[in-house]
């Protein structure tokens, strides 16, 4: 055999194993326990959706699941962990509304590209938020809280979890769309907020259903509406924002995402076991207990709704003169 023909096998033999493993997952994955990432605090919306995933994942795929809380700097810590980690399938990311889709509409500049350095497998939940109001407000439904801001303009503060967070945004998008004016006031989490609003040193709180309901129906403060399209499927008695002012839709969501570069098959595998475990009934019972609807879809499906959140976001943004340093 000529020394050019035997340099022209090895080189197709070494194109045919970059081939494969790309392509094919590795015959024994998963062969040790997976790690998931969530860059939040324990106890959290996003950390309890994860542990009803993980437990799941677990029992399918025959490998601890392992949930690693990784907070702070508005999760931007918790997803340069998942971003620098080995692209091989050991390492889940719990994507936010806030990390994949307010800070990089919002953000001057962050330290990851959410489009660039992940691969997006599919949403696990959603949940809108609820309005909440003050009672000594006077406020009883959306139209009444309209007509209040707009008899008292700049005078009624509304509270969030920080800046760029759902809650800023869902009271900048009230403020856009209802023309109104009303202060917002950051927080370093939606519990504070809450008390603050219970107490009335703010009339207003947008946030989850799991911190307000509660204290709704304590009668400590009044659940006023929610902030989905269409009324909440978990809570038909209240009425949706959208139904007094048109347009207003602003929900917190949650999914996974892996590093770029996984292989092909790792995502394909993956995104079965994902979805798989979101159509069983226990699990979607738990996430439907602490208020959020399960969502299954394709990771093309995932990357589209990103894309379009990012850039809806962002006009609420401009609109709202919201900007992140």
């Amino acid at each position: 055999m000529s020394r050019s023909l035997r340099h022209a096998i090895c080189v197709l033999l070494a194109g045919l194993l970059v081939l494969v493993t790309g392509v094919a997952a590795p015959a024994t994955y998963p062969d040790k326990p997976l790690r998931f990432l969530v860059a939040s605090p324990p106890g959290g919306s996003p950390d309890i959706l994860a542990r009803i995933v993980a437990a799941r994942l677990t029992d399918q795929m025959k490998q601890q699941v392992v949930v690693d809380n990784r907070a702070g700097a508005s999760g931007i810590i918790g997803v340069e962990i998942a971003r620098r980690a080995a692209p091989d399938g050991y390492t889940l990311l719990l994507v936010t509304s806030t990390n994949f889709a307010s800070l990089p509409a919002l953000a001057k500049s962050l330290p990851y590209d959410a489009e660039k350095d992940f691969i997006s497998l599919s949403r696990i939940a959603w949940v809108a938020n609820v309005v909440t109001v003050n009672p000594k407000l006077g406020v009883n439904s959306v139209a009444d809280l309209v007509r209040i801001a707009k008899e008292r303009p700049g005078q009624l503060n509304y509270g969030s979890a920080g800046n760029g967070s759902p809650a800023h945004l869902a009271g900048a998008m009230l403020d856009v769309l209802a023309g109104i004016k009303t202060q917002h006031v950051p927080y370093k989490g939606a519990a504070l907020a809450m008390t603050d609003v219970i107490a009335g040193q703010i009339q207003i709180l947008i946030t989850s259903p799991l911190v307000a309901m509660p204290h709704g129906r304590a009668g400590r403060v009044k659940v006023i509406a929610t902030t989905a399209a269409k009324r909440d499927p978990l809570l038909p008695e209240l009425p949706a924002v959208a139904e007094t002012i048109p347009g207003y839709e602003i929900v917190q969501w949650w999914g996974i995402a892996v590093p770029a570069l996984t292989p092909q098959a790792i995502i394909k595998r993956l995104h079965t076991e994902i979805v798989t475990a979101l159509n069983v009934r226990d699990v979607r019972e738990a996430m439907n207990r602490n208020g959020a609807t399960p969502h299954p879809e394709s990771p093309a499906e995932f990357a589209a709704f990103i894309k379009a959140e990012r850039e809806r976001i962002g006009r609420i943004g401009k609109q709202g003169g919201i900007t992140l340093d």
